[in-house]
């Protein structure tokens, strides 16, 4: 198995993100299964409070580079993709940490156990270096709650696995204190409360 991402459309998942139904964090009732647009991409965005840093269009693809807190991980850089057409993609990856370098050969086989513990997500390595987690889903069919549950099924994970790969991350594994700051993204891992309970296989 692979786990070098090379281009947008080179990855699978195992299976496909399934849908739930959700409420807004503004009480405002969500139209379940509703067809992914640009439009209703960043409606979502704005819904949930997700911090976007640029959006781009590159070859006919969507790019929207996020920023996510988790109730653990903050500032988790999440870089999404829409390519709007009937043989489009919509994939979204996590940077989970800077490039590994002389540690790849043994996180390499972590992310291997890590793909085979959790659904609906693939681990990986990108051509810089850096270890990545990623979901995609085929733009025609995906949803509105589909797209919401992949963002927060990324965040949980990585939520889950912080202790793991924190010597990924900061030198020595040493996390810094909690800043004890809001937790802007609370409404996101919320929506469907059953997620965390099946985010492994």
């Amino acid at each position: 198995m692979s786990l070098v991402r090379t281009s947008i459309s080179d990855s699978s998942t195992r299976g496909s993100t399934r849908a739930s139904s959700a409420t807004s964090p503004r009480g405002r009732a969500l139209q379940t299964d509703q067809q992914l647009t640009i439009a209703a991409i960043a409606q979502l965005l704005s819904d949930f409070d997700i911090a976007v840093g640029s959006r781009q269009e590159r070859a006919g693809a969507h790019v929207w580079d996020l920023d996510l807190d988790g109730e653990r991980r903050r500032g988790l850089k999440v870089t999404l993709i829409y390519e709007d057409r009937p043989d489009g993609v919509l994939v979204a990856w996590a940077h989970l940490a800077p490039p590994l370098g002389d540690g790849l050969r043994k996180a390499y086989r972590q992310l291997l156990e890590w793909n085979d513990r959790f659904l609906f997500v693939k681990f990986g390595i990108a051509e810089d270096g850096r270890p990545v987690l990623s979901f995609e889903l085929h733009a025609a069919t995906a949803s509105r709650d589909a797209l919401r549950e992949g963002l927060a099924r990324i965040l949980l994970i990585a939520d889950l696995l912080l202790d793991e790969m924190a010597p990924w991350i900061w030198i020595g594994g040493r996390m810094p204190a909690d800043d004890a700051a809001p937790r802007r993204n609370r409404p996101l891992l919320s929506a469907d409360p059953r997620l965390p309970a099946r985010l492994e296989g």
